[in-house]
């Protein structure tokens, strides 16, 4: 049953649920299953790989569903080329996180698509929402990625106060259930956007190894910081830094990160022959807070028909014992 909200009615979807643009593994296929079960997958095109960007938007026009497709603002400023490639595709949306989204925003518009843009906090919604943004996202330190400081608890209602019903508000940040989407709903969010959950489907193109190391994952067990981007010599803008599932390279070298960077071409090498072997106790899952709730491998669909059963569920029962309560008290 459709939950029906100012996010969908504006992004012309069924369910209030937003795939991440996960960089380089949310390709066509996890945005099309999304988008297909009434939700609105989002392509992480992540740090501009324009063969790939090219590849999976080709992909994308075949889709049947609105969808979206999102940067790294501040990597797509190296690349500005790149938007006009997305454009072509004619995504329903461009979702612009980390960085100034004013130089992009008038080619955006004037496509007719709409433009979200991820925020930490107030001072970046007022500098999106002054940049015409159509919809928010309140991104919380949970988020698995990168993310900042502020909590989910905190930054969605403090932001969802400061639209003031302008535009919708998504919430983000160690959300993977129904009940994270009704919890939301009531602190005014019109809807979710969710990274891990759908890293752990199986039309995500992410290592088979890394999804089962997220269902394996007990909550606790991820870290934020910038021991991944310095090995891996992506060196990310103030205040941005990494969540990650813990393993022996994060302990390893969280709190000795100027001697990683002393030593980075022998770790950097260490980490590419990890990967490459898909050592998972070196390489980095980046997954967020979310991963306690996680236990299986799903196709997306039914992720998304799981949550939006499960919120409707709730927010149902919610409704059925305010109306009890209002009659009780009108006797």
């Amino acid at each position: 049953m459709p939950i029906e909200t100012t996010l969908t009615a504006r992004l012309g979807i069924q369910q209030p649920i937003l795939s991440a643009p996960m960089a380089g593994i949310a390709g066509a296929r996890l945005v099309a299953a999304v988008s297909e079960a009434g939700g609105f997958g989002i392509l992480g095109c992540g740090y501009g790989d324009r063969t790939w960007v090219e590849q999976e938007t080709a992909k994308l026009r075949a889709c049947r569903a609105p969808f979206g497709i999102g940067f790294i603002t501040w990597s797509l400023a190296k690349q500005p080329e790149l938007l006009d490639i997305a454009l072509a595709a004619k995504p329903r949306a461009i979702m612009l996180s980390f960085g100034d989204p004013k130089p992009f925003c008038s080619r955006i518009k004037r496509s007719g698509t709409l433009l979200i843009c991820q925020v930490q906090t107030e001072e970046m919604a007022k500098e999106a929402l002054d940049a015409g943004a159509d919809i928010l996202i309140a991104q919380g330190t949970e988020a698995g990625g990168h993310g900042a400081s502020r909590t989910t608890l905190d930054i969605v209602p403090a932001v969802v106060d400061l639209a003031a019903g302008r535009v919708p508000v998504v919430a983000a940040g160690g959300l993977a259930d129904g009940r994270g989407l009704a919890a939301m709903m009531m602190l005014g969010a019109s809807g979710v956007l969710l990274g891990t959950r759908f890293y752990a489907s199986i039309e995500c193109d992410a290592d088979d190894e890394a999804k089962q190391r997220i269902c394996a994952a007990t909550s606790g067990t991820t870290t934020r910081g910038v021991v991944f981007d310095f090995t891996r010599s992506i060196f990310w803008p103030a205040p941005f830094t990494l969540r990650s599932l813990t393993n022996d390279h994060v302990r390893r070298w969280t709190g000795r990160e100027v001697e990683l960077i002393q030593n980075l071409s022998a770790v950097s090498a260490e980490y590419a022959a990890a990967k490459a072997a898909r050592n998972f106790d070196i390489a980095g899952v980046f997954a967020g807070e979310a991963v306690g709730l996680i236990h299986d491998v799903p196709h997306a669909a039914e992720i998304v028909d799981r949550i939006t059963g499960e919120a409707e569920q709730i927010l149902s029962g919610r409704r059925n014992s305010t109306t009890m309560a209002q009659a009780v008290a009108a006797r």
